[in-house]
């Protein structure tokens, strides 16, 4: 999504994302929940964009792990407190174009 992430990554730290998307600036926040380094990262996550009111049930739960071998690494995503069927529709379309640069980049970085 083209952000500028800032955290320092250590359990209980904030995390601000910061860019822009179609021509409009954002500011979205959250907390680190959990972080192992080359497995596990979960963290709270409020987007700016959202309009919704900067309260803890407001906050959805990111959690990304990694797993595999030396070989090939699999990539789960989950995220919790999709409001609407809407919501979720974008949210899948978005981490789907974020998995999809990563695994670009990924596969560039093999070659």
């Amino acid at each position: 999504m083209d952000a500028t992430v800032e955290s320092d990554w250590k359990k209980g730290s904030k995390i601000t994302w910061k860019g822009e998307i179609k021509g409009k600036k954002y500011e979205d926040k959250g907390e680190i929940l959990e972080i192992a380094p080359k497995k596990k990262l979960a963290y709270t996550h409020l987007s700016s964009t959202s309009g919704e009111e900067d309260v803890p049930e407001n906050y959805h739960t990111v959690t990304v792990t990694l797993s595999g071998d030396n070989q090939q690494t699999t990539v789960s995503l989950s995220q919790d407190k999709n409001k609407t069927e809407k919501a979720k529709d974008e949210s899948q379309k978005n981490w789907k174009m974020m998995l999809d640069g990563l695994k670009k980049v990924v596969e560039e970085d093999k070659k």
